[in-house]
């Protein structure tokens, strides 16, 4: 066989880190808080419609847009929570998952050398599928302010990530892995950069639901002028605890969504027709369903993040998501947090994601490691206990 049988667009990507810690979670028997999936099964009202609608035979492809009933609950979504007025028929597209949203949107808009700004650190997918639309990611640093619970970029480092090449910012907010939610005030600075620069904008909100401490999501497209030029995409998946539904998908002007929907129609095509009607009725249930999930999730966020300080590390608790991020460099002094995750399912018993993925730059978090919140309290305590022995 020849050796050069991948593509150079990928050289240098491996299995993702959730994939790897995850297998290790499996072999060890060890407690999995790496990736970022509940262990409760998501509402019943939600569930039962899935069960009923392979039984009455929805089984077959769905259309290229995804279900009607769907599009209409995503539309009323945005009109819900945040003022939006999307068209059901011509600016939401069901997608598998935001993974395959953010896909189609960077093959779809990107051409080889344009160049997409982005906060460091980021949800992996993210580099992959820049590379594979022959683009060039410009990372901008988060880094945790002097109190260590809310991570900042630098407005002048933002401001000069911008050339005359590129053509797309990419945000995520709330932001994976640190938990960030960007304020108004750094959103607006996005948005003056975009109309000053034309750029385009897409924005993953897929923990748009899962925000706490009174912290607000603002959806960069509520800003003035900002409809216009930019892709909104979020999931159910987080909100309704179905992540293996993958069920996706993408809002905004009619020219960004079928910009990625002409190559998202290339990678799965359409996807989980029987789960498009559930989370029709997921999006439609009352408030108190919304608040009842941020509330038991800050409880298990507190939980862990308390259990964490308590076995020693510098815990950084996030404003929203489902993940913790610490520093382990008062159990592993050379900072190595790979090595840290590597032992730690023999050390511990437990499984956590060496923060290094996320970066263009490891070094910058080579010695931070993330924790996942998303699971129930007695799975947390048995986790924290295990630490707290080991590092306390």
């Amino acid at each position: 066989m020849r050796d050069d049988v991948l593509t150079s667009k990928l050289a240098g990507f491996g299995t993702t880190v959730f994939a790897e810690m995850s297998a290790l979670a499996i072999k060890t028997g060890a407690i999995n808080l790496g990736q970022g999936f509940p262990d409760t099964n998501g509402p019943s009202a939600v569930l039962d419609v899935a069960v009923g609608a392979i039984r009455a035979g929805v089984n077959q492809y769905p259309p290229g847009l995804g279900e009607p009933e769907l599009r209409v609950a995503i539309a009323e979504h945005q009109r819900r929570w945040y003022g939006l007025t999307v068209d059901a028929d011509t600016e939401v597209v069901v997608t598998a998952g935001a993974t395959e949203a953010l896909a189609g949107a960077m093959l779809g808009m990107l051409d080889a050398g344009d160049e997409v700004v982005l906060f460091e650190p980021m949800y992996d997918s993210y580099q992959a599928v820049i590379a594979l639309a022959a683009a060039t990611p410009v990372p901008v640093l988060l880094q945790p302010d002097s109190d260590g619970d809310i991570w900042r970029f630098d407005p002048a480092a933002l401001r000069a990530a911008i050339t005359d090449r590129t053509k797309l910012i990419l945000l995520n907010t709330p932001h994976n892995p640190t938990g960030k939610v960007f304020d108004r005030g750094e959103l607006e600075l996005i948005a003056e950069l975009a109309l000053e620069h034309d750029l385009i904008v897409v924005t993953d909100e897929v923990y748009e639901h899962l925000v706490f401490d009174g912290a607000e999501h603002v959806p960069l497209a509520t800003l003035p002028n900002m409809f216009e030029r930019t892709l909104t995409i979020s999931s159910g998946g987080k909100t309704f605890h179905t992540t293996g539904w993958k069920i996706g998908w993408m809002t905004g002007p009619v020219e960004l969504v079928s910009a990625a929907l002409l190559a998202k129609q290339y990678l799965t095509y359409v996807n989980g027709a029987p789960f498009q009607p559930a989370i029709a009725v997921g999006l439609a249930l009352p408030d108190d369903y919304f608040t009842t999930l941020r509330s038991n999730l800050q409880v298990a966020r507190d939980r862990l993040a308390d259990g964490l300080d308590r076995a020693g590390f510098v815990t950084y608790r996030p404003e929203a998501s489902y993940f913790v991020t610490v520093d382990v460099r008062s159990a592993r002094p050379d900072g190595d947090g790979m090595a840290f995750c590597q032992s730690l399912p023999e050390t511990a018993g437990v499984v956590a994601v060496p923060a290094a993925a996320f970066y263009m730059h490891p070094e910058y978090g080579a010695h931070l490691v993330r924790f996942a919140c998303c699971k129930q309290l007695d799975v947390i305590d048995a986790a924290v206990e295990r630490l707290v022995a080991a590092f306390a």
